[in-house]
């Protein structure tokens, strides 16, 4: 049982059942694909390839595979077959390029590869890996900060495109819904010569036992005519999608109808939504009140100086509405900044975080390498600043809180929460009511897709034009009504003073915007 429950986690080794791979396979068929050879990169025990063999008789069958017992299983239920070719082999160690070119096109690659991140195979040790690359091509902060993060499925299949991009075929494969939206988008952005996609949903708990958001992706190229739209389905059965999802300004829209329909409402450089601090220490950088005292996560009481405590609201926090008695240890006013200050300015936070400097040393995240000792992340000037407008990028609500100051401090967040600073209440409160608008929270779902582990985030936020949408509801509230007092600030200044309609720009307080 230990080995087992290993093998799904090295390997994502959820086997497809019978009935699940007839029906994906049926539906590939229904669909108009005619191969000359089928590929299944990682054939498990066979299920794919026998079902492939029965409804196209005369394709060539290939199937790679890393577990010696799956492939000799695969073998005997495919006993007989006139074009046969199983190799044991870890996927990243195929030559895959003389493979593909050995076989007839039309390729058909069907297949259920693993569904594990790359993160967690280095957790436990795995060695069933790619080869470490910055292939989505992130940028800075984001391939240091865990959005570099990625399924082992995502990378076979961005490699499967590639074969039938050069070649021509039909993609079938069962993956995490969040992965297929994301080669689909690789494929567009590539140019990758897509005639159709299609994702149908599929129960995972029913035919895996797993509750994830999980479908078949289904990609076609005959390479020449070109979608960059992909339709959605139910179930695999359904004849009508339930809608469409596509590539708009660079950016993967949920809802292609609805977003065309608001085109007026997209910002070309929106307000700069920020995240939340990031220290990857909760257990001794956040604090918690309990009978009058300070505790923190290894529920040790401590005393520290007031001066880097500041109020904390948690990504539920801000969710739900709620405040709760939190504190958080603020070390630095800006990225990189020097913290040798503590020692004079707090002594007992210092010695606090002297006693544990081995734990925050070992923050395992490379943005703190060559940095001060005790640095975080998401601090600079607008963390300060004392109202904000902000949402939780986790919870599946479009739920906007304003937040003032507590204690007479500004409120800090977690870095899965995204906010707009300010100076006034005033100015909050009326960007509020903008966000809070039906038009705003029309144009913002037509962009989120909310099975998504963070829904909501600052990209998809600061394609929101607010100037825009002030001026929208300045006409309806009957042209000349008078709008928010918010304040128009330029790249790196603070705000001025005078208000403005609301056909003028709604921008938040303070530095970064750019």
């Amino acid at each position: 049982m230990a080995n087992k429950t290993r093998a799904i986690a090295e390997y994502g080794d959820f086997q497809t059942p019978d009935d699940l791979a007839r029906a994906v396979v049926g539906l590939v068929r229904r669909l108009g694909a005619r191969p000359g050879a089928i590929i299944e990169p990682s054939c498990g025990k066979g299920a794919f390839l026998a079902a492939a063999a029965r409804s196209f008789p005369g394709a060539a069958l290939t199937g790679v595979e890393i577990n010696g017992e799956y492939l000799g299983q695969a073998e005997a239920r495919l006993a007989g077959h006139p074009h046969l070719n199983l190799v044991k082999a870890s996927f990243f160690d195929v030559d895959w390029p003389s493979l593909v070119a050995a076989v007839e096109a039309p390729v058909l690659i069907l297949g259920n590869p693993p569904w594990v991140t790359n993160s967690g195979l280095g957790m436990l040790g795995s060695g069933n890996l790619p080869v470490k690359s910055n292939f989505q091509k992130m940028k800075g902060l984001e391939a240091l900060t865990g959005k570099s993060n990625f399924d082992i499925s995502e990378w076979m299949l961005l490699r499967n495109l590639e074969w039938i991009g050069a070649r021509g075929g039909t993609l079938a494969i069962l993956c995490k819904t969040a992965v297929a939206r994301k080669v689909v988008r690789h494929a567009w952005r590539q140019a990758i010569p897509v005639s159709d996609a299609r994702l149908y949903r599929i129960d995972s708990a029913r035919h895996f036992g797993v509750s994830v958001d999980a479908c078949l992706l289904y990609i076609s190229s005959d390479l020449v005519s070109r979608t960059c739209e992909c339709k959605v389905y139910k179930a695999l059965g359904d004849s009508e999608p339930e809608g469409r999802f596509g590539i708009a300004d660079g950016a993967l829209v949920a809802d292609m109808a609805s977003y065309a329909a608001l085109d007026f409402l997209r910002a070309a450089d929106g307000p700069r939504w920020r995240s939340g601090l990031k220290h990857d220490c909760a257990a001794i950088m956040e604090l918690r009140r309990r009978e009058g005292s300070w505790v923190n996560g290894l529920g040790e009481l401590v005393e520290l100086e007031e001066e880097l405590l500041f109020p904390l609201a948690k990504s539920s926090d801000v969710a739900a509405g709620r405040d709760r008695d939190r504190r958080v240890i603020v070390t630095q006013r800006a990225i990189g900044a020097d913290t040798g200050f503590i020692r004079h300015t707090a002594p007992g936070t210092w010695a606090y975080l002297q006693r544990h400097k081995a734990t925050l040393s070992a923050r395992r995240s490379a943005v703190y390498r060559g940095k001060p000792p005790f640095s975080i992340f998401g601090v600079g000037d607008y963390a300060f600043l004392p109202w904000k407008v902000a949402i939780s990028g986790l919870y599946k609500s479009l739920r906007f809180r304003v937040f003032g100051p507590r204690d007479g401090k500004p409120v800090m967040f977690d870095d899965t929460v995204y906010f707009l600073p300010f100076r006034s209440r005033d100015e909050a409160l009326e960007t509020l009511a903008l966000l809070e608008s039906a038009e705003a929270r029309s144009f913002l779902n037509a962009m989120i897709f909310w099975d998504e582990k963070r829904p909501i985030t600052a990209g998809i936020l600061r394609r929101l034009d607010l100037e825009a949408l002030a001026a929208l509801l300045g006409k309806q509230a009957g042209g000349g009504a008078t709008g928010p007092a918010c304040l128009r600030v330029g790249r790196d200044s603070g705000p001025t003073a005078a208000p403005e309609s609301r056909r003028q720009a709604i921008r938040p307080s303070g530095p970064g915007r750019r």
